[in-house]
């Protein structure tokens, strides 16, 4: 567990005060590295809305980390399917830190990676992520019927363009 955070900017080194331990907490979104996938699993475990991957699989895509003094606090995997199409794979953050602003630091940091077009697929249960993805400027393109497993589940498409 990493704890709160309050803010931090996208893409670099941050600091930011935890409200509830009132300590300094220092933020980075960086590539994920093969050390990291431990806690990439645990996290993708304790996530049952969550795509589950074997998670070295992960690290051949674009697979991106917010660390928070030195803890992986949550993940966001994408690729490019074509020049200037990319897509999300999964989103997750550690529990203990979500609603602290850590996914929206992850998918801003991939949309400035990457300009063009973005789509994914979302459980159309996860209204979360869905109210996350559509504050980011995504909008809802469709829907695969069954298409998650396990529980079975409809996919909300989602489509942004930059």
């Amino acid at each position: 567990m990493c704890g709160a955070v309050d803010h931090a900017a996208v893409g670099d080194r941050h600091f930011a005060m935890d409200p509830k331990r009132q300590v300094r907490r220092e933020i980075t979104i960086r590539p994920a590295r093969f050390t990291d996938l431990a806690a990439i699993d645990a996290i993708q475990s304790a996530s049952p809305e969550a795509v589950h991957w074997n998670p070295t699989d992960y690290l051949k895509h674009d697979c991106r980390v917010c660390d928070l003094n030195s803890c992986v606090a949550g993940f966001l995997v994408t690729r490019e399917v074509a020049p200037g199409e990319s897509e999300i794979l999964n989103l997750a953050v550690d529990p203990a830190e979500r609603r602290t602003g850590i996914a929206r630091r992850l998918l801003a940091d991939a949309l400035a990676q990457a300009k063009g077009a973005w789509f994914l697929e979302v459980r159309a249960s996860n209204e979360a992520a869905i109210r996350l993805y559509e504050s980011a400027g995504f909008h809802r393109a469709g829907r695969r019927p069954q298409y998650y497993y396990e529980p079975a589940e409809d996919a909300i498409v989602m489509r942004f363009f930059s």
